[in-house]
């Protein structure tokens, strides 16, 4: 249910003995905004940059995603709310957004009379900020005031204002926050949970707060009301009230590290915990139920609840030892829910079945619940957009990497569905083909990837190809149609592969865990195996596979670059994690202990020290260039990682590529035009070293 990731402030430490001089020699690019950091930063863009545009293709890449990026024939996907559909919209006129609506009947239409409510490049000028859209929450069930986000140039800390939807206004003396990773969220019409993250005593080691507070309208947020409080070492604790038609439930939900949460029950003053396991979600509440999804299999009395299971039962009996609960769905050994999402009177489930997606429905009466099939496309992968809160209405979409993504409206207990609209074709995809193999990992697992070739393609070993993974946190790569992709990449002659590594939540939960902590190198012989299938097959050679990854992703290519660099022609890594020695000291690292170890645990550190690139690179090995990319204002995964990465490998007489953006935090990118230019010099690079086959793309200093 609730996923944080947050800051803590850097703190100088000694790298590891055992893996590389006792001092880290580059600990000074982890002075994010200090002038020699960024100076650094400036000379290896320069360097990169004159590299990569002067690639024959750039300008066309570049111009071409610009157009796909602000096409003004995009789908303007709908939220719904009190009836009525909003929508954020980025195009070339508005590079940083507009918030609008439209009534419902207008947009099932296909050409909406929108009426925007805030401009978001009009107010970075009226008040001279370097304003991005960081979302907002509205109060239910009137929708007439919001919070609205706003961030400096895309990072995680934003400041949080309140908002007259009625007046289109901000309110001078309401619920107004300065920038921080605080969290409010609306209870009435006259206060918010409130988690302040200003000051040391405030926050977690993750940055996030520990508190929850109540503060009322008309009072400083100083003088809010203190109702729980967590330990230090949490990842977060937040304040939620959850809507169930007229009712509503106010929870209490502290997050001890990324993968485990406790409940409370809040009412009249006090906190009562729920009796769920540690590692379960509570997903929905409809009709006074709880929805709960299981990570681990659950032994209630003489029950016994599968992992990756989802269950439901009275809220109340929550609170006892032995709740009363009963089996919603049951996964199998290859499917996984990804989705839960609650309509007036049903639940709508996204089920996937060997990376494949179908929808289902819930509803619940005297009997109990029941489970019926929802009318939907095959063979792709369903996305559940918005759903609606006064009605059975709901919104999703279906994609396919050869299938332009389409809208369709769906009425959950009616079990209807209408096609809206799709957006065109962006690049011609006349014969292409899309095939799904398995390549054995190191363990014997059988891991599943998606193979996607152009026209003309033959299995001669010399395909430019490129293999996108993550491999973490239970995150789900599915299939998807990527107008950049295709343009840049697969018009062009490159195949694309998307590999399904453990690590990641394709099987649900097992699947995630099989890749935890201690069997981190799964993730990595994973990606590996899949190479070698890719190069058995004679789809590809090292010389012409590229890898990409970033976040998590970025890690494992880092990881899988250090390990194998024979397999590899080209590695992407961007916002990446890369010095694990360090990597919880960083920003948000604390929080991702639970998926990596602890480094100064000595047991954590000798399977962490096994991998981290930062501490792994050997400069008698021969890597291919890699080209790394991060962002200045990426509050999430320190800059420093990458940084410091690209600094050991020169000094070590490596080929590297940089490239940092000074403003757009963990995306990369604050617009659509910083994204279609990064994108361009990763095409550029990927042309570069697997289809034009250079082998270093540096001039000899």
């Amino acid at each position: 249910m609730i996923r944080l990731i947050a800051v803590l402030l850097c703190a100088a430490v000694a790298g590891p003995s055992n893996a590389m001089d006792d001092k880290d020699l580059f600990l000074w690019l982890e002075e994010i905004d200090s002038e020699r950091s960024l100076d650094w930063a400036r000379e290896q863009n320069e360097r990169s940059e004159d590299l990569l545009r002067s690639h024959s293709d750039f300008e066309a890449i570049h111009q071409r995603n610009l157009d796909i990026l602000t096409a003004d024939d995009r789908i303007a996907f709908p939220s719904l709310m009190g009836g009525e559909v909003y929508n954020f919209w980025r195009d070339a006129n508005h590079v940083r957004g507009i918030w609008r609506r439209t009534e419902l009947e207008a947009y099932r239409g296909g050409t909406p009379d929108w009426d925007v409510i805030l401009d978001i490049d009009r107010l970075a000028e009226e008040e001279d900020r370097n304003w991005i859209w960081a979302g907002s929450g509205c109060r239910y069930p009137d929708y007439d005031r919001c919070l609205i986000g706003l961030s400096i140039g895309g990072a995680d800390a934003s400041y949080r204002r309140e908002f007259d939807l009625v007046e289109r206004r901000f309110v001078d003396d309401g619920f107004n926050l300065p920038e921080s990773k605080s969290r409010v969220a609306w209870r009435d019409r006259d206060s918010v949970f409130f988690g302040p993250a200003f000051e040391d005593e405030q926050m977690t080691d993750s940055g996030y707060p520990r508190q929850v507070r109540i503060w009322r309208r008309g009072t400083a947020h100083a003088e809010s009301e203190l109702v729980y409080e967590g330990e230090r070492g949490d990842v977060a604790v937040s304040g939620i009230r959850i809507w169930d038609r007229d009712d509503y439930f106010d929870l209490i939900v502290r997050v001890p590290d990324f993968f485990s949460r406790h409940y409370y029950f809040y009412r009249e003053g006090e906190s009562h915990r729920l009796k769920v396991p540690t590692d379960a979600n509570i997903s929905a509440i409809l009709d006074g139920q709880a929805v709960i999804e299981l990570r681990s299999d659950w032994q209630l009395g003489e029950q016994h609840f599968r992992q990756g299971s989802l269950l439901a039962g009275p809220v109340e009996t929550l609170l006892d030892d032995l709740p009363q609960l009963e089996v919603l769905y049951a996964p199998g050994e290859r499917s996984s829910v990804v989705s839960v999402r609650s309509t007036h009177g049903a639940l709508v489930v996204g089920l996937i079945d060997n990376v494949i997606s179908r929808l289902v429905r819930f509803t619940h009466d005297d009997e109990g619940w029941h489970m019926s099939p929802l009318a939907a496309p095959e063979m792709g992968t369903i996305g559940i957009i918005s759903t609606d809160d006064r009605s059975d209405r709901f919104f999703y979409t279906f994609t396919g990497f050869l299938t332009p993504t389409s809208l369709y409206e769906a009425d959950a207990l009616a079990d209807s569905h209408t096609l809206l609209r799709s957006e065109p074709a962006r690049f011609d995809a006349e014969g292409m083909s899309v095939e799904q193999h398995e390549a054995v990992s190191a363990d014997g697992e059988r891991i599943p990837y998606f193979l996607v070739t152009p026209r003309g393609f033959e299995a001669n070993g010399r395909n430019p190809t490129l293999i996108g993974a993550y491999g973490g946190f239970e995150v789900a790569r599915r299939p998807g149609y990527s107008a950049l992709i295709g343009s840049a990449w697969l018009e062009r002659g490159g195949v694309y592969v998307l590999a399904n590594i453990r690590g990641g939540g394709e099987f649900g939960p097992r699947w995630h865990q099989a890749a935890l902590r201690e069997n981190r190198q799964r993730a990595f012989d994973d990606l590996i195996a899949v190479a070698e299938n890719l190069i058995e097959r004679e789809i590809t050679s090292p010389d012409h596979l590229g890898i990409r990854g970033g976040s998590n992703g970025g890690l494992l290519t880092g990881a899988v670059m250090v390990q194998r660099p024979d397999l590899f022609g080209a590695v992407i890594s961007q916002v990446p994690l890369l010095d694990m020695r360090r990597y919880h000291l960083l920003l948000a690292g604390a929080s991702w202990m639970a998926e990596y170890g602890n480094p100064d645990d000595p047991d954590d550190w000798a399977f962490i020290s096994r991998y981290s690139p930062y501490q792994n690179l050997d400069p008698e090995a021969d890597y291919p260039t890699a080209f790394v990319t991060t962002s200045t204002r990426d509050d999430r995964v320190h800059p420093g990682h990458a940084r410091k990465f690209v600094a050991r490998m020169l000094e070590q007489g490596h080929d590297v590529l940089y490239f940092e953006n000074i403003e757009g935090g963990h995306g990369g990118a604050a617009n659509l035009k910083q994204s279609a230019y990064i994108e361009a010099l990763i095409y550029s690079y990927l042309h570069l070293k697997l289809k034009d086959g250079e082998k270093s793309l540096l001039p000899d200093d």
